[in-house]
């Protein structure tokens, strides 16, 4: 009999326990885990589990169920099953699973030598089946990695053959993995193994890069055979190469230093206490070192100096140690005070640790006196402290640093060369010191060394000289620190299609990513809006844990927002445990840029509820989706939050307010909120600039732009688009042919077209529309469909039918589906009375399908939105503000107004023509303002399209006869409606 699994909650999907414990049922087409709930990653998910408990079953259990639920599994699900089998033990099953691979990658190759070098010790029988699967390795593919080289050399150490760990030598000399630390290391392990301690230490001297672990096994290896004076020479060596001692290090020294002075070598000190005493009380300071017992250790270091016996070198070096690690200055200063008290600041070591301790503790200045005292110094005084300049932001003194160490002629390492690099990397225009520092590295020998390569790479990608970098890219070892260098020059250069095929390379060679990997490649993706790209590496960041790093899962957050998918962008930022001011801002901001701006305020709110304070760019941001929504009251919020916050003082928060207060209509506020900014910016002026010319202040506009010039603040393109917005909209025609030629002969821009179109607007709001049509038609740009817009406008206001025809027929053919063309062309045609050929172009624009934009006008009052189109009966109170719109029309009435009927689209009586305007949706929200609002306080209404004409002189008459000041804002601009007059001066 069939059965067939019924839906299973996700969480007891996951459930190791509960899963395997599932009865091995046959599946149906139609069972739900045929679908999306066996996706790979769950898989994935299982045999994770399975390896970290080591449940076999389990394993065993999911390979069943991937083999029933997929027809074709991934590639790199078969991966991990052979090293799902090869980790819990069972290396007959994952060498079936290997075997039955229609195709295998390298990854596969890699998975099934690591399970026969996991089971190769003691059984010979594996160590040669891994063997021969190698040789067949070396046939079949064309390159191998250093992922492949690993289990090889465990087999080799398992073997006890030395021919055939010489043998591998030979090969990763020929691909070119000799110089890889991995690789090298391994193989210096197992000639010390061999008991081939001459030709480990060959290959030991020739590494670029020797970390602790394999100084202790060269040291371990001189130890065991008894060769005494060159364990004491390898402990000198180590003590100049800078390196920490670990716990093993410091009891091999034990037994190097422990042997040497029983040997008779040791010497009483100066005040008559034997050496073996300070020796024992400096063993067990570097025990509690080691242990981390700091406090044990300074009671220890204060018993020693109460009862006189006498400190050396090594006491000194280990106090000063515990000072970095307790990160106290204070201990280290106390230190430094006894060290210069009893002479030990002039030894060499002592002196080097100072420097050491004061880099570490962020007072390179301290550092410099110490290292300027001194009487002898080492490479590694000048390492140390070049290394903490460059690494504490003072660079220049950095490369001061290395040209005095040139001029004293020394020689620098590799050590050296990495931190100048470090340092001229981070300079601007620091591309020539690069360059320089590369000759002088390939002139010391030091350009090979993979530190240093690595390090050019690095600094040749932060100078977009992607060329040079992938030069030495292509010849510096294939590791993660080169690859990320290359991903970060990349991204830096707009090249971000490289990025991605660099790290698909990582992920094919085996080469495992790190946080700065992953959030390069996201921050790539979210570049190119690649959205699969994005969701494939935040599946790797999940495999390989890197999804909780906090870097990381917001690259993820930044991906999805950039990308628009605001859905996955929630998800993301839910999914982030802690998330800091950085993801509530990228949060805020992806809101604003996907138009979810009252969104924003919601989360901004959730952002405060949890403690997170903001900073300036979340204000900032703030603003702008204010700005956004013209909501006044919530931008007036938001400065609130900028001044309790004290950061009104931030430029781009202060520029970002502006902003706002002029969009939401209140540009006194605006202009007073710029004059206190106390540092203002071309970003500041600009802001105040246009928000002007939206006002109609084109005077006042103009004015600021005078006084911005007399203070020597060099304008810009946008700053030209709003002195020419300001000209067009108070119809200043002669000034805006000034500023045009001005920008050209005293700056150097060249017009565009948003700067055409500004004075094509100014010619046509001015009446003279044949002027501006041969200005689009001499213009060596093309012309855009907003100036053919503009002008085929102004061709209604005045009246230029056969004009308005032209302009509109180039309008349609930019934009044939642009609705406002045949609604401009219909309501010119009305306004002349040419009933016959605005029917036509209403034909028209049903022919194409086009479908007008529906006029609606908004009002805020109390915090709510109250939205109003023509003839709206839809709001609770429609009897009472259709009575109101009655009660205005007779008052302006009898001030003078009269209705322009001309705007009026439809052939019908002179009373119905009127009736039909006194409903529009502006007055209506007048109207309800009127109502609603104090009688001191303005009247604030948004419209989607242009005010028409009867409108806006109606509103200079309701202004005037109930003495309240009415700020319209249209599709064009703000109109400031006062005693009877409107700010735009009736251009518009």
């Amino acid at each position: 009999m069939q059965a067939t699994i019924k839906s299973i909650p996700f969480s007891f999907q996951r459930s190791p326990k509960l899963y395997y414990l599932l009865p091995p049922l046959r599946l149906t087409s139609a069972s739900p885990f045929c679908s999306s709930s066996s996706s790979s990653s769950q898989w994935f998910s299982f045999l994770r589990d399975a390896i970290s408990t080591s449940d076999l079953s389990l394993g065993k259990c999911t390979h069943a169920r991937i083999l029933a639920f997929e027809e074709n599994p991934e590639r790199f699900l078969v991966n991990n099953l052979i090293s799902m089998y090869s980790k819990c033990g069972s290396l007959t099953y994952a060498r079936l699973v290997f075997d039955k691979m229609p195709e295998r990658d390298l990854v596969s190759w890699n998975s099934i030598l690591a399970a026969y070098a996991q089971s190769s010790e003691g059984v010979i029988e594996n160590v040669e089946e891994g063997f021969h699967l190698f040789r067949i390795l070396r046939q079949d593919v064309v390159f191998t990695s250093r992922m492949t080289l690993a289990p090889v050399l465990k087999l080799c150490l398992h073997s006890g053959y030395v021919w055939a760990s010489e043998a591998v030598h030979g090969y990763a000399c020929k691909i070119g993995l000799d110089s890889d630390e991995f690789v090298s290391g391994a193989l210096v392990n197992i000639y010390l193994k061999f008991g081939k301690v001459k030709e480990g230490r060959v290959l030991f001297e020739e590494m670029p890069y020797r970390d602790v672990v394999l100084w202790n096994l060269m040291l371990k290896a001189y130890l065991d055979r008894g060769l005494k004076e060159e364990a004491v020479d390898l402990s000198s060596e180590f003590g100049r190469s800078g390196l920490h001692p670990n716990e093993t290090t410091l009891r091999l020294l034990d037994r190097v230093f422990g042997d040497y002075f029983e040997g008779g070598k040791a010497k009483s000190s100066a005040n008559g206490h034997d050496a073996s005493g300070i020796r024992s009380k400096n063993q067990i300071l570097t025990k509690y070192l080691k242990g981390s017992q700091y406090s044990a250790l300074l009671q220890c270091f204060a018993d020693m100096v109460e009862s006189n016996l006498e400190c050396d070198d090594v006491t000194f070096i280990l106090v000063l140690a515990t000072a970095v690690r307790l990160d106290s200055l204070a201990l280290g200063q106390q230190v430094h005070c006894m060290a210069l008290k009893l002479g030990f600041d002039l030894k060499l070591t002592v002196a080097n640790s100072l420097i050491n301790m004061y880099c570490k503790l962020r007072r390179v200045n301290f550092a410099r006196t110490v290292f300027n005292s001194m009487n002898e110094r080492d490479l590694i005084s000048w390492n140390s402290v070049i290394s903490g300049f460059a690494q504490s932001g003072l660079e220049v003194e950095a490369v001061r640093l290395f040209m005095q160490l040139l001029r004293c002629g020394l020689t620098p390492d590799h050590y050296t060369m990495t931190s100048v690099l470090k340092a001229t990397s981070s300079l601007s225009e620091s591309l020539s010191l690069n360059k320089q520092v590369h000759v002088h590295a390939i002139k010391t020998n030091n350009a090979a060394d993979s530190f240093v390569s690595t390090a050019l790479i690095d600094a040749y990608s932060r100078n977009r000289c992607m060329e040079e970098a992938e030069i030495l890219f292509e010849r510096n070892s294939f590791d993660l620190v080169a690859c990320n260098a290359m991903m970060s020059g990349y991204t830096q250069s707009n090249d971000g299609h490289k990025t991605l095929k660099l790290f698909a390379l990582m992920h094919h060679q085996g080469e495992r990513s790190d946080d700065f990997t992953l959030a390069t490649v996201l921050k790539t993706c979210g570049s190119l809006f690649a959205i699969n790209e994005g969701k494939q590496v935040h599946s790797n960041a999940i495999k390989s844990g890197y999804d909780s790093d906090l870097w990381v899962s917001s690259g993820v957050l930044d991906m999805y927002v950039k990308c628009g998918d605001m859905r996955a962008a929630q998800f993301a930022f839910n999914c982030i445990h802690a998330p800091d001011y950085v993801a509530w801002t990228t949060m805020i901001s992806g809101c604003i840029e996907n138009g979810e701006e009252e969104r924003s305020f919601h989360v901004y709110s959730q952002m405060r509820l949890m403690g997170v304070l903001p900073d300036e760019f979340t204000i900032a941001t703030l603003a702008k989706a204010s700005s956004c929504l013209t909501a006044l009251e919530q931008g007036r919020q938001i400065h609130a939050n900028a001044l309790k916050l004290n950061c009104t003082g931030d430029t781009f928060v202060g520029t970002s307010l502006v902003d706002m207060y002029a969009k939401c209509g209140s540009i006194d506020d605006a202009y007073s909120l710029f004059k206190r900014i106390e540092v203002r910016n071309i970003a500041a002026w600009n802001a105040m600039l246009v928000g002007l010319a939206q006002h109609g202040e084109g005077k006042e506009a103009l004015q600021l732009f005078e006084q911005m010039k007399s203070l020597g603040i060099r304008p810009d393109k946008v700053t030209f688009i709003g002195v020419l917005s300001a000209c067009s909209h108070s119809g200043l025609v002669s000034e805006a042919y000034k500023h045009i030629e001005s920008m050209q002969r005293d700056y150097g821009i060249k017009p565009e077209i948003e700067h055409y179109s500004c004075l094509a607007d100014a010619l046509g709001r001015a009446g003279l529309v044949r002027e501006a049509e041969k200005l689009i038609e001499s213009m060596s740009l093309e012309a855009s469909a907003s100036m053919y817009r503009a002008l085929l406008a102004a061709c209604r206001v005045q009246g230029d039918t056969e004009t308005g025809k032209r302009v509109a027929t180039k309008l349609l053919e930019l934009e044939p589906l642009d609705s406002s063309a045949y609604v401009l062309l219909s309501n010119m045609y009305a306004a002349a009375s040419k009933w016959s050929e605005m029917k036509l172009a209403r034909t028209m624009m049903k022919g194409q399908k086009v479908k007008k934009d529906p006029g609606f006008s908004w009002i805020e009052v109390k915090n709510k939105i109250h939205l109003f189109v023509v003839d709206d009966r839809s709001n609770p109170q429609s009897e009472l503000i259709y009575k109101k719109v009655k009660d205005v029309i007779r008052d302006i009435k009898q001030e003078g107004y009269v209705p322009e009927t001309d705007f009026t689209l439809v052939d019908v009586e002179e009373e119905e023509k009127e009736c039909a305007l006194y409903y529009h949706s502006e007055k209506l929200a007048v109207a309800f303002g009127l109502m609603s609002t104090p009688a001191s306080t303005p009247i604030r209404v948004i419209k989607n399209l242009r005010v028409c004409g009867d409108c806006h002189n109606a509103m200079k008459y309701i202004a005037k006869v109930y003495d309240r000041e009415i700020i319209l804002r249209d599709a064009n601009r703000f109109h400031r409606f006062k005693d009877g007059k409107c700010s735009c001066g009736d251009f518009w």
